[in-house]
């Protein structure tokens, strides 16, 4: 009797993990789904972990469609500009860019992000 309890304990416990590994791995979660304090904890959390070189395609799997965007073809290649929403600033109901973190993508691979490089790439933008 206290085997057959065993085993059916066993088998219930291995099904169990079974399952919740198969959801961890197949679920992808949606930041477009997020409520905003949400997204911006997920966005900062997502923008942290990323790195330089990584296409702006790959990013945006990662972090889902940018709050802002900006482009402008240079001599220095095509220069772009997402803006992920981080901080809170001003409930208005409309997110701003000083409310975001600025990633910097040059011919589509993400070269800088943060405040500093994306006044870096507007100044660079000024001198042409």
């Amino acid at each position: 009797m206290k085997n057959k309890v065993f085993v059916i304990l066993a088998i219930g416990a291995v099904s169990y993990l079974a399952i919740v590994g198969l959801v961890l791995m197949l679920y992808q979660a949606d930041p477009a789904d997020l409520k905003w304090q949400e997204r911006e904890t997920y966005n900062a959390r997502q923008i942290g972990q990323l790195d330089l070189g990584m296409s702006k395609d790959s990013v945006i799997r990662i972090l889902g469609s940018p709050d802002i965007n900006e482009a402008k073809s240079s001599e220095q290649g095509d220069m772009q500009v997402l803006f992920y929403r981080t901080h809170h600033v001003t409930s208005d109901g409309i997110t701003t860019k000083d409310e975001c973190t600025p990633l910097v993508f040059k011919n589509n691979e993400l070269i800088a992000w943060g405040n500093d490089s994306y006044q870096d790439y507007q100044n660079a933008q000024r001198r042409q």
